[in-house]
């Protein structure tokens, strides 16, 4: 930059002042370059004190004195060889600019250019008092800068300021507020530029500023001076400008951030935090790479115990993953235990994190951070699980549906559709319609069009797991219930008004109700809706047309938004009553499904068969589209049958019958069983081709196509009787014993048709059983089974003759199912062949032909006959108390899959209310369950059919009536007389033995006692102490048999009493026993006698030590392969089935069979919450076999079971004639032979407990069985073992090892 030389002062007089006069205060000469420095310097004071008085409300003197102002701003005096003259015009000027702020007093840059240039307030630095003249100036520059001075001016005034700052000794605090200032937010928004300007100031000065910087923020950060500034109150809105004017600023300052960050004062962590989170989370931000100390000191606040910093941190996340993708690693582990927090709402901005990020690309989340996303999912909140739910539902829409980031992205979610969909499972009435929501509006959008929507369904049910698909299967079945629901309660405002019709009308309004969100709110909106419903016959209308089978998919969007218009209060914005009303409007109107939906379906699934569908670019192959697309059909014509009415429909489903796929073929028949009631009528070419396909499907086809098409038959054909006339003669006449693989779908068709139709083919059928089914089936073993020792084969490795006698027994079943009468004694003689079966553990000839794993199947077979025969009155009533024990026994199988297949049929019968309230008390036996998934399927069976139960009786006021049979609590006298014929309860007084029955007691009991409704623990403590007045209806002269009863009794006394304080209270009313098993109670009969002692009662509910083994093995367990070894520790020495401390606990049994050990390597007893292990002496080479062998505990187990259970016992004498039939006494004249000892269900303990070895296909735990002992399968004395006789059971316990002798110390 060029500067001319200083001029004359007369010569700048005429530049600032247009007359050439400038007025001098009064008693000061002018002053020019003609007078000598000292008169100079002796004017100047006189200005100077001038100035300094003038204040800024002076309007008349600073009008006065600007051409003097100007005048000592010309280059004579701002380069005026004498420092002092310099002096004196710098403090001149600086209180010009003070007192004519904002306004600038020169006008032309020139001026500050010569300032800046000549820098002239650099002799200011020699004064005392410099700093103030600094400080003014600052603040002077810094408030009058704005939009209308150019680049250069600004440009001056930074050379004049970092001139002062650079070539000072420092700068003051002071100062450096007058900097700072203007960075804080308020003064930044009113002056941007003075913002800018301080912002390129502090760039240029960095390197002298930065220590000033970092001594201001100790002062207050580090030392708490806040005194020291005014600004000590914005220091993080500093830091945080100062961060992102340039990071340098802060180097010093950052580590007394990290110790701000460990304060005690949650607020001050909290306001650290949020400063942090910006700077960290800043797009262009380095600083978690450059300052690792300080990020991980950061990251450590995740954990922090104040609920707001966490949150902060959470909310921070978001941020992070977005501008910092490589910092995700680092969140994820804290991100995981925040996903874990005790807050909600911590929870649930976790999700709201990770779900920010996806959004905006994927590839910001690992899958790791997704699945917390997916775990919050079950979160105990509604309001984050909703978070979660939805947060997927969108990433699934974008990313799957939409493909907006291609197939690698639609993989990496791809999940998402089956978790969402088994959410379904949940019992939340929320959680299902939130379900059903996503399923409208994301994974299949309603608002598509119908082709596109159905192709989206297409595939999106092919590529679902079968838990989804059961779970979409069942949203709808129970949208179409609750259309059901609406359409009846239609039905009864037709009706005209009478005391039944209310009380049906209520009724079902309480129904509905249950199906909406908040049910308890929602009796009031339903009711409300109902009364509307009854003076709005348009309203009426509208609901009809949108519940009727024609409603096609737009006129139900019209009915909705018509319904919804005329219930809308325009006065009322939120309108409780409304959403109450779309939330149903929304379950029962039909959304996806209409005709044309059905036949876009059916064009979707022509196009797989011809190979001209996309499957392929879908990820489905075409074989799976069409079988996938017949099941959604199929499943589709249960709940819109009418949909399927038309010709082109139904030659696509002939097509798919032809085809060989057999799953195809027989959804294809189950659909026209469902849809085809006016193919006859109305499309009799259809009809023509469809039966003779459906007479050779039930001749010739699949066991399943076999049973369709029999229902299908008699379903959709006014001539039944001589379609299934047709099928029934030439398949009864052909049956041949000899060729077992073609006897399987006739024995299917037979015992549907006799069950469909028994006026007409009861009878025939008779012969048929007599001659055929019992005696040259079922009475007959014509191939030798396979002696591999396994307890379980799969469907495809059972022999023909085990598949075909299976279906015998169905088949006997489901004729006397047809008959519904027991006059020719039909029943009575099944039910003994079956009981027989289960004697024989399922090898009915006992020539011991077949093999272990079919003698599984045919004693399911038996066990789940009985159990059906049950669901039907008339046959419930003869079946006697030995057959029921029997029954029950099978869910103590010693095959693990007898035991699971068993319970779920259980399970199902009970829950639909079909099976009497006693089989109900079989699941108390499922306490012996070695396997800890079996007990907990059970425990949730219990607490289902109580509750359904429960549920039923509040819904049916008329079911009071059957309460006996409806009032889970009844369930107890039942349990007590099972138990107390349980085959292993042998001794009333051995204590291991009460404790297996307590346990299987408490099973059941802690269930029922979860709430005491109705006083129901005083009720169940009367049941017990009222059987003790009784006798034992099935052996009622047999003091041992009941004995045991009362035994039984008074340990259910003493788990009720210990485990409810209300149990004393008065029953509200006396219990009425089941006269099947309890006799009347005498008159004078008084049982008071207390049949446990009092050392045995504490022993029960406090435990005992163990004996000491043999070799004191019992206290050093075995390790095992991926197994860590047990430790017993002292206060658990008792080896106790509830802890000490838990005696007054209701939950204590739960949890101690929730903590036992799976045993899944060793044999460690799982019922136990202390196991101990099962070790036997000898012979060693077996415990390497435990030690060593590696065992998949996912598998289920077999035979694997511990010493003291499921074994094969000898009946009770009483009982033994119900057994022992002659073989006259079957329906055939003949029957199996009597065995020479009566055995019942479970095995014998095997003479091989030492071979601690397992099953090959199928590797459960070991332990706690109910048929045998841990003994060998495979070895040969296992299998003599297994078919011993009774006699020899009693010549083996002789003879039994040490090694025996000890396990059975330990049962």
């Amino acid at each position: 930059m060029d500067f001319t030389q200083p001029k004359p002062a007369a010569a700048l007089c005429g530049v600032v002042s247009a007359d050439g006069k400038i007025a001098y205060p009064p008693g000061v000469k002018e002053i020019t370059d003609k007078i000598t420095t000292d008169e100079m310097i002796k004017r100047l004071k006189m200005v100077v004190k001038t100035f300094m008085d003038m204040d800024q409300d002076s309007e008349d003197e600073k009008q006065q004195y600007l051409p003097l102002a100007l005048h000592l701003a010309s280059e004579f005096f701002l380069r005026n060889p004498n420092k002092d003259v310099r002096l004196l015009v710098a403090c001149c000027l600086a209180d010009i600019f003070r007192i004519y702020a904002p306004e600038a007093p020169y006008t032309s840059h020139d001026k500050l250019k010569n300032l800046a240039w000549v820098k002239s307030y650099n002799i200011c630095f020699e004064l005392e008092d410099c700093n103030e003249i600094f400080i003014q100036l600052f603040r002077t520059l810094f408030s009058v800068i704005n939009n209308s001075h150019n680049k250069k001016v600004q440009m001056h005034m930074l050379d004049l300021m970092s001139s002062i700052i650079m070539e000072g000794d420092g700068v003051t605090q002071e100062l450096l507020d007058s900097i700072l200032i203007n960075l804080i937010p308020a003064h930044k928004n009113l002056n941007k530029q003075s913002f800018d300007l301080a912002k390129v100031l502090l760039k240029r000065t960095v390197q002298t500023i930065e220590a000033c910087i970092a001594n201001f923020f100790n002062q207050v950060l580090v030392l708490g001076r806040s005194s020291v500034s005014d600004l000590s109150e914005h220091v993080f809105d500093l830091i945080q400008e100062l961060f992102a004017i340039d990071p340098h600023l802060l180097l010093s300052v950052m580590p007394q951030l990290e110790f701000k960050l460990k304060s005690n004062d949650g607020e001050e962590r909290l306001a650290v935090v949020r400063l942090l989170a910006k700077l960290f989370g800043s797009k262009d931000s380095d600083l978690a790479t450059q300052n690792r100390p300080l990020w991980q000191c950061f990251l450590g606040r995740f954990n922090d115990i104040h609920v707001p910093v966490r949150l902060e941190s959470v909310k921070f996340a978001s941020h992070c993953l977005m501008n910092h993708p490589d910092l995700a690693k680092d969140l994820t582990e804290y991100l995981k235990v925040r996903s874990h927090d005790p807050e909600e709402a911590i929870r649930h901005d976790v999700i709201v994190t990770i779900i920010t990020a996806a959004k905006r690309d994927l590839t910001l989340v690992n899958d790791q951070l997704l699945g917390f996303v997916r775990e919050r999912t079950l979160d105990k909140r509604w309001r984050v699980r909703k978070e979660a739910m939805m947060g997927l539902a969108q990433l699934y829409k974008k990313y799957c549906l939409h493909g907006e980031a291609g197939k690698e992205a639609a993989e990496k979610v791809s999940w998402i559709k089956d978790k969402l969909l088994h959410i379904y499972y949940q019992n939340s009435i929320d959680d299902k319609l939130l379900v059903e929501k996503i399923f409208a509006q994301y994974l299949v959008p309603h608002n598509l069009e119908t082709e596109e929507r159905m192709k989206c369904l297409y595939y999106l049910y092919a590529s679902l797991d079968p838990n989804a698909v059961k779970a979409l299967n069942e949203m709808w079945k129970c949208q179409n219930m609750l259309r059901s629901h609406v359409r009846e309660l239609l039905d009864l405002h037709k009706q005209p008004t009478s005391e039944a019709n209310c009380s049906a009308m209520f009724g079902k309004l309480m129904t509905i109700a249950k199906n909406l969100p908040d049910p308890g709110k929602a009796q009031d909106f339903v009711k409300k809706f109902n009364q509307v419903l009854g003076d709005d016959e348009k309203l009426r209308s509208q609901l009809e047309l949108l519940i009727s089978p024609t409603c096609s998919c737009k006129q139900a969007d019209i009915c909705v938004r018509e319904i919804a218009r005329k219930l809308a209060n325009p006065k009322q914005p939120t309108n409780p009553f409304l959403e109450m009303v779309k939330f149903l409007l929304e379950r029962i109107a039909p959304v996806h499904i209409d005709s044309e939906a059905i036949s876009a379906l059916v064009k979707l699934m022509n196009k797989s068969i011809e190979g001209t569908a996309d499957d392929e670019e879908e990820g489905v192959s075409p074989d799976s589209a069409i079988r996938s697309g017949l099941e959604l059909l199929k499943v589709l014509s249960f709940t819109h049958p009418t949909s399927f009415h038309s010709a082109e429909t139904y030659e696509s489903l002939l097509q798919c019958l032809r085809m060989e796929d057999d799953k195809v073929a027989e959804a294809a028949i189950q659909i026209f069983r469902n849809t085809g009631h006016k193919i006859e009528t109305d499309l009799p070419q259809i009809r023509s081709t469809l039966i003779p396909i459906l007479h050779q499907k039930a001749k010739r086809g699949t066991p399943h196509q076999a049973k369709q098409a029999v229902h299908c038959i008699h379903a959709i054909f006014s001539n039944k009787e001589v379609q299934l006339a047709q099928i029934f003669e030439p398949l009864s006449r052909s049956l041949n014993a000899d060729v077992p693989e073609q006897l399987i779908t006739p024995l299917v068709s037979l015992g549907h048709i006799s069950m469909l139709a028994p006026d007409q083919f009861a009878s025939p059928m008779k012969s048929v059983v007599a001659n055929f089914i019992v005696k040259d089936l079922l009475m007959n073993d014509r191939s030798t089974g396979e002696k591999n020792g396994k307890l379980w084969s799969p469907d495809e490795e059972v022999s023909p003759e085990v598949l075909a006698k299976v279906q015998a027994i169905k088949l006997l079943v489901r004729w006397l199912l047809g008959m519904k009468n027991n006059q020719s004694k039909s029943a009575n003689s099944t039910l003994r062949l079956l009981s027989a079966m289960l004697v024989s553990e399922g090898d009915l000839t006992e020539q011991k032909r077949i093999s272990k794993s079919d003698m599984s199947r045919l004693r399911l077979a038996a066990g789940s006959a009985i159990m059906k025969l049950a669901q039907e009155p008339c046959y419930h009533e003869i079946i006697t108390p030995e057959q029921f024990q029997l029954c029950a026994l099978v869910i103590n199988d010693e095959c693990y899959q007898v035991r699971q297949i068993f319970a779920q049929k259980l399970h199902k019968a009970l829950v639909k209310l079909l099976l009497p309230l006693e089989y109900m008390a079989i699941f108390a036996l499922c306490a012996k369950d070695p396997v800890k998934e079996r007990r907990a399927h059970a425990r949730q069976c219990l607490l289902k059919n109580i509750s359904i139960r429960r549920e039923y009786i509040k819904q049916n006021p008329i079911a009071t009536e059957k309460l006996l049979s409806l009032l889970p609590e009844y369930v107890v006298p039942y349990m007590i007389h099972l138990l107390a014929h349980d085959p292993d309860f042998t001794r009333s007084q051995d204590v291991d033995q009460l404790r297996d029955i307590k346990e299987c007691l408490w099973f059941m009991l802690e269930v029922l006692m979860t709430k005491n409704e109705n006083n129901s623990h005083a009720f169940m403590k009367k049941m017990a102490e009222n059987i003790k007045l009784t006798r034992d209806a099935q052996s009622p002269d047999e003091s041992k048999t009941n004995e045991k009863l009362y035994t039984v009794c008074d340990v259910a006394l003493c788990v009720i009493n210990s485990k409810s304080a209300l149990c004393n209270a008065d029953s509200p009313k006396d219990p009425v026993l089941p006269m099947k098993f309890f006799t009347q109670p005498e008159k004078d009969f008084c049982n008071d006698k207390s049949y446990i002692s009092e050392e045995t009662r504490v022993l029960l509910l406090t435990g005992k030590p163990k004996p000491t083994g043999v070799l004191g093995t019992v206290n050093k367990p075995l390790s095992a392969t991926g197994r860590k070894p047990y430790v017993r520790s002292a206060g658990t020495e008792t080896g106790s089935n509830i802890n000490a401390n838990s005696e007054l606990s209701p939950s204590a049994g739960s949890r101690s069979r929730e903590q036992s050990s799976e045993a899944s390597e060793t044999g460690v007893s799982e019922n136990e919450e202390n196991p101990v292990r099962i070790i036997s002496v000898t012979p060693v080479k077996n415990i390497d076999t435990v030690k060593n062998k590696e065992i998949n505990s996912d598998q289920p187990t077999q035979g694997n079971i511990s010493s003291d259970r499921g074994k094969k016992r000898i009946v009770a004498a009483a009982g033994a004639e119900n057994i022992q039939q002659k073989p006259d006494e079957i329906v055939d004249e003949s029957g199996p032979p009597a065995p020479s000892k009566p055995r019942r269900g479970r095995r014998p303990k095997s003479e091989s407990q030492g071979n601690a070895t397992k099953n090959d296909d199928l590797n459960k735990p070991t332990s706690k069985g109910r048929k045998r002992a841990a003994g060998s399968q495979e070895s040969p004395g296992g299998l003599e073992a297994s078919n011993a006789k009774a006699p020899k059971l009693q010549d083996g316990a002789k003879k039994a090892t040490p090694a025996e002798r000890q396990i059975d110390l330990q049962r």
